[in-house]
C-alpha cells in the first residue's frame, strides 16, 4: 500500500486523540508517530501489530488495505467434516 495512504489511514484512526497519547500507549516516540502519519516512514512489523492492536483494526486495515495477500488465498481449505 502506498506511505500516503497508510498516513491518512493512521490518522484518521488516531481522531481525536493526541499524539502523545498514541505514542505512549503503543511506547513509541511522538516523532515516529508523527513521521509514520507524514508518509514519511512505514513502521517495523512490531509497531505495525502494535498500532492494529491500540486501534483494534487489523494489521491488513491499515497497511494493506483491503487486499488480501496471494499466500492466503494460495492455500487449500481442508474440510473437517467426518
Amino acid at each position: 500500500m502506498h506511505k500516503r495512504l497508510i498516513a491518512n489511514k493512521l490518522r484518521e484512526l488516531r481522531g481525536d486523540r493526541t499524539r502523545e497519547e498514541v505514542a505512549n500507549t503503543v511506547n513509541i516516540s511522538v516523532s515516529a508517530l508523527q513521521m509514520y502519519e507524514n508518509a514519511q516512514r512505514i513502521p517495523r512489523d512490531e509497531i505495525k501489530i502494535k498500532l492494529a492492536n491500540y486501534y483494534g483494526v487489523t494489521v491488513e486495515s491499515i497497511f494493506f488495505g483491503h487486499k488480501t495477500h496471494e499466500m492466503c488465498c494460495s492455500v487449500p481449505i481442508i474440510s473437517q467434516e467426518t
